[in-house]
């Protein structure tokens, strides 16, 4: 974090300063954490509050691990400095959007219901190949991670790609405040935290507020295959727009002759308003070819970005772990693991993507989470899907994915260690197979992947 001293970090955050030790106001902090487990000696510790947690209980665990100096919001009896605020996820916030006001890098938001990691991570192949990039890591792109994103920024930094996400109305709205971004995307908008935005309706407003951060004039970014329509018209208004699908010419940038390229990766020739360029990825999945499409569209309207620098960046993006990993732990065994996460359109891609290979094929699904009152609906829709596919083998754990074996002729299993021990011993029966494991990340179908692992080696 760029170093501030305890007296400016008061005036940004609007806090009082509870000065036990009577220290130096100009002690200089140059490092924040909200985790007492992973807090560097002389940070600045904050206490959040959560539903389930309030950080103000491990004040002393903090003070232990070298914490110097605190944000919180009530005093509590400990002789650090105590930066006193009304609420410290706000403060958090307030620290992070100063930071960025410190660091002129070109800045590149995006959200959507699925695909955000995807295109984030081929937006920092590209970028890297021109200048340092900051980029969103592992799964901080809610209120809480998006300023610890920008904690991370540095003077240095040429570009920064972050990633927002949310669960309910209001939040990335919020995160676009703190990021003010360059250019914003919208990767897609599908059936997922239905429970948390109530409906289609409530994840078509949430993922258009990622609009409403954008300066008059700046680059707003559309997929017209799956987008808000006359719903995100206001928040567009005044912005510079750009339109993009996998197969429609009246769109800025499209996708022609799309093709395998082996691996289950494709390649196609992409229309954009300079040209025709042909793009090969290195991801598995035709639904790549979307999220490298929105990748280039903000890519290309950076200074000083060519097309040869994106096309060798989409070139060399690599899976991230859980996310469309294709592995062979023994000889005949191709093993997909999409793991991490589950959407409606992720959980359909997928089905897509094993359904290219040639051969035996076997898919094991578990429950799609947070649908709320959709869940049915939403499993009975991926199970009429996927019974149009060739693949032979459906096997499904957990509550609500047993609508997709009852539909499919599959099997289900309530516990976990069965669903391995059969899928373990399928395994020994085919040579030649194909099996993919998707389901939502708090399903643990990573366990699955280990177990499959495992057995293939021995």
């Amino acid at each position: 974090m760029i170093p501030v001293s305890l007296k400016t970090l008061q005036m940004i955050v609007g806090a009082n300063l509870v000065d036990v030790k009577l220290s130096n106001p100009n002690m200089i902090i140059d490092a924040v954490s909200i985790d007492t487990r992973t807090l560097e000696k002389g940070a600045l510790f904050i206490a959040l509050v959560g539903d389930r947690f309030d950080a103000h209980d491990f004040i002393d665990t903090a003070k232990q691990n070298g914490a110097s100096a605190l944000l919180v919001s009530h005093p509590v009896n400990c002789d650090l400095p105590q930066l006193v605020v009304e609420e410290t996820l706000r403060a958090l916030g307030q620290l992070g959007a100063w930071i960025k006001t410190q660091c002129d890098v070109t800045t590149i938001a995006l959200t959507g219901s699925c695909g955000k990691t995807t295109v984030k991570e081929m937006l920092v192949a590209i970028l890297s190949r021109l200048g340092r990039t900051l980029c969103t890591l592992d799964n901080l792109n809610n209120d809480i991670g998006v300023p610890l994103t920008l904690l991370r920024l540095e003077p240095s930094d040429d570009y920064a790609v972050i990633e927002l996400g949310a669960n309910h109305v209001g939040e990335i709205a919020y995160t676009t405040k703190l990021v003010k971004p360059d250019i914003a995307l919208v990767t897609n908008v599908a059936a997922a935290h239905l429970e948390g935005f109530g409906s289609l309706d409530g994840v078509v407003k949430a993922k258009g507020e990622i609009f409403e951060g954008l300066a008059d004039g700046a680059l707003a970014i559309v997929n017209l295959d799956s987008n808000g329509g006359l719903h995100w018209d206001a928040v567009l208004k005044n912005k510079q727009l750009l339109t993009m699908t996998v197969s429609n010419k009246s769109a800025n940038f499209c996708a022609v002759n799309v093709r395998e390229a082996g691996g289950g990766c494709f390649q196609f020739d992409m229309e954009t308003p300079i040209g025709t360029f042909p793009i090969v990825l290195s991801l598995p999945g035709q639904h790549n070819v979307a999220n490298s499409i929105l990748a280039t569209m903000a890519a290309l309207n950076i200074d000083g970005i060519t097309m040869t620098e994106i096309t060798q960046g989409l070139a060399s993006v690599a899976p991230l772990k859980g996310r469309g990993v294709i592995s062979f732990p023994r000889p005949g065994l191709r093993l997909i693991d999409d793991s991490y996460n589950a959407s409606l359109p992720a959980m359909k891609a997928a089905v897509d993507m094993l359904n290219k290979f040639d051969g035996d094929k076997v898919i094991v699904l578990a429950d799609m989470g947070e649908m709320g009152d959709y869940s049915d609906a939403v499993h009975l829709d991926l199970a009429e899907y996927l019974s149009q596919s060739d693949i032979q083998t459906v096997m499904t754990h957990g509550l609500a994915s047993v609508i997709i074996s009852e539909r499919c002729g599959g099997l289900h299993f309530d516990n976990k260690d069965a669903l391995i021990a059969n899928l373990v011993a399928l395994m020994k029966t085919k040579h030649e197979v194909s099996v993919l494991i998707k389901g939502a990340n708090g399903m643990k179908m990573s366990q699955v992947i280990a177990a499959i692992e495992e057995a293939a080696t021995c």
